[in-house]
């Protein structure tokens, strides 16, 4: 089997300093897509953090120091590495790293994107949509071209089933109706939410993100906004799914999902 997982980290020398390498250690995963580094390629090398329990780390910062970023470990060599979709605005914010698999019998990528959040005002909200109006042609090419498994933080709750309070929230960013219809334009375009596919009654047990206010952990009132969004036939391979709560290295949650061994890079 080819195991995946996706992670937010809300600070890479954080997640680390709560167990984060123990537990990739641990659990051996094949892929390890973050998001959300907080840090420059110095700092990476600093925290001894360029390599994770075997696997061989390739980043995206942000060139805002303490902003953003994302990175993929693997213990497969890829063929290439592209950074970023074309659109400054969006690249010099580290938000989307792709590796390459290419054999002369295929040909497949792995993705790890962070998609903004708008929740701090409607300023960030707008970017937000220039973001997925500018993703989506993209994620159309990539999908036209190859084989691929884009995992990360879309920080969109599709449906109602993917977080508690969905009365509450209508009107709040990460459920609002027009990211819920890209969401659902990019489904209907052959992505498939592998999560959901797998599971397609699952409620709270899927939930990757929980509020730091309050009780939202302890009281399990979370939001499935991480995801692994595969092409048909990635999709297809696809065994089994598990959400890790027994630790937190921050405020999401580590999914990771099981795929066939004809995945493997």
């Amino acid at each position: 089997m080819l195991t995946v997982t996706t992670l937010n980290l809300n600070g890479i020398r954080s997640a680390l300093s709560k167990g984060l390498a123990d537990w990739v250690a641990s659990t051996a995963p094949d892929v390890l897509c973050v998001q959300e580094l907080k840090a420059q390629p110095g700092d990476l090398a600093a925290a001894g953090a360029q390599t994770l329990a075997g696997l061989m780390g390739y980043f995206h910062c942000a060139a805002k120091k303490g902003y953003s970023g994302v990175g993929i470990y693997t213990r497969h060599e890829p063929s290439d590495v592209v950074m970023g979709i074309g659109v400054p605005e969006f690249d010099d914010e580290g938000r989307y790293l792709e590796l390459r698999f290419d054999t002369p019998a295929r040909r497949f990528s792995i993705v790890s994107v962070y998609f903004p959040s708008g929740s701090s005002g409607d300023e960030r909200q707008q970017a937000k949509y220039r973001f997925l109006d500018a993703i989506a042609p993209h994620l159309a090419r990539l999908a036209a071209e190859r084989d691929a498994l884009v995992c990360g933080d879309v920080n969109i709750a599709h449906t109602e089933k993917d977080l508690k309070n969905w009365r509450g929230n209508q009107n709040h960013s990460g459920f609002l109706p027009a990211e819920r219809a890209w969401m659902t334009r990019l489904l209907a375009s052959g992505w498939v939410d592998v999560y959901r596919r797998l599971y397609p009654d699952a409620e709270g047990e899927g939930y990757t993100w929980w509020s730091q206010r309050g009780q939202a952990w302890a009281k399990n009132v979370g939001w499935r906004i991480d995801y692994h969004l595969a092409t048909p036939a990635v999709a297809a391979a696809a065994r089994a799914a598990t959400v890790y709560k027994a630790q937190r290295f921050s405020d999401h949650a580590p999914l990771t999902l099981a795929y066939d061994g004809c995945l493997t890079p």
